[in-house]
């Protein structure tokens, strides 16, 4: 007789276990799902990047700032005997 309640447990064990492993598999595909659409947001800002970095490098490029300064600002490049170059002694504070 003192089997009985064990068995009854047993009985009721099984299909808390089988609902517990179907609740796991349900979830476990909510967040495979959830990362497929982060992978691809991922990989979609990667893309974008990549782009942005060719063009800040394709804008960046000294012909094409050469280009710019002369045709569009008038801008004429100087000779290096008119730069005068300014040096600041180190420690080069006011004394009072």
């Amino acid at each position: 007789m003192t089997k009985r309640p064990l068995y009854y447990l047993m009985a009721l064990a099984i299909p808390a276990a089988l609902a517990l492993n179907a609740w796991q598999s349900v979830a476990y595909a909510g967040v495979s799902r959830e990362l497929k659409v982060l992978e691809k947001t991922q990989s979609e800002w990667i893309e974008s990047n990549k782009r942005l970095i060719a063009g800040i490098s394709v804008l960046s490029s000294t012909e094409r700032i050469e280009q710019l300064a002369i045709h569009e600002l008038k801008m004429k490049k100087i000779k290096a005997e008119s730069v005068t170059h300014v040096r600041i002694a180190p420690g080069g504070g006011s004394d009072g």
